[in-house]
């Protein structure tokens, strides 16, 4: 099952995706998804954040081909490092990624984002599927300069417009094979699926839930592999994941 937020008739709906037909349901993502018999075609929906998270944790250097591609080298992590990213920051599908005047480079960061459905504390991995809703698409945009400039990463990666997020919420991926692909202006420019991670997308849940509950909604961004690209205004940055579907935002110049 895919599972979304759209905006049609100008109101918002959570959604279910069937083929090319958009299903109008009651309550949010995390309810009942009761259906109330309005359909659309796909192509005639606007699509939204398929969640609002109270909170967005991700997971940085997670795939080796990633600290390989570093300037600087780092060792492999022994454990998941886990860093916050606010809500505030947060877009869905069309919207645009804003560079600030003053960032310098910001680049492009693909991602597989785990979508929490139950409330979760100090979980085994074993535990973890019974507390994910499903997956999604997402791009951890990162503004490098500030990354090396400042103390916390407050700025580099929650920037307003600086987490995007979407189309859809699968329900029914194996987390453990999940493909990714990020074009830029239609060239690709990140490859890889999960099974390539250093640490599983299971234990990366697990390890946060060792510290922190997650929430239901709350999102895990779970770590971007190779060499990530600069975004420029005007271009157009693709996430695909397989299962999930195509996040695609524009780039602009802040006004």
């Amino acid at each position: 099952m895919r599972i979304g937020r759209v905006r049609v008739g100008g109101r918002a709906s959570t959604a279910v995706l069937r083929g090319r037909t958009v299903h109008l349901v009651r309550g949010g993502p995390l309810g009942r998804l009761e259906p109330t018999g309005e359909t659309f075609p796909l192509s005639k929906v606007t699509l939204l954040a398929p969640i609002q998270p109270g909170k967005v944790v991700a997971i940085g250097l997670n795939y080796r081909s990633h600290l390989e591609a570093r300037v600087v080298p780092h060792d492999e992590p022994t454990h998941p490092e886990p860093f916050l990213k606010t809500p505030s920051s947060v877009i869905g599908p069309g919207q645009a990624i804003v560079l600030p005047a003053d960032a310098g480079r910001v680049d492009e960061e693909g991602e597989v984002v785990v979508v929490i459905g139950k409330r979760a504390r100090n979980l085994r991995e074993s535990e973890v599927d019974a507390h994910v809703l499903g997956y999604t698409a997402g791009n951890d945009v990162s503004a490098r300069e500030w990354q090396r400039a400042d103390l916390q990463w407050w700025r580099a990666k929650s920037s307003d417009t600086f987490t995007a997020v979407g189309p859809w919420i699968a329900t029914d991926l194996d987390p453990e094979r999940i493909p990714l692909t990020v074009r830029l202006n239609g060239e690709v420019v990140q490859q890889a699926d999960t099974s390539q991670l250093i640490h599983s997308i299971r234990k990366c849940v697990a390890f946060v839930t060792s510290a922190m509950t997650l929430e239901p909604g709350d999102l895990v961004y779970t770590g971007t592999p190779g060499t990530t690209a600069e975004l420029h205004a005007g271009d157009t940055v693709q996430v695909e994941v397989g299962g999930v579907g195509v996040l695609t935002n524009p780039v602009a110049a802040a006004p």
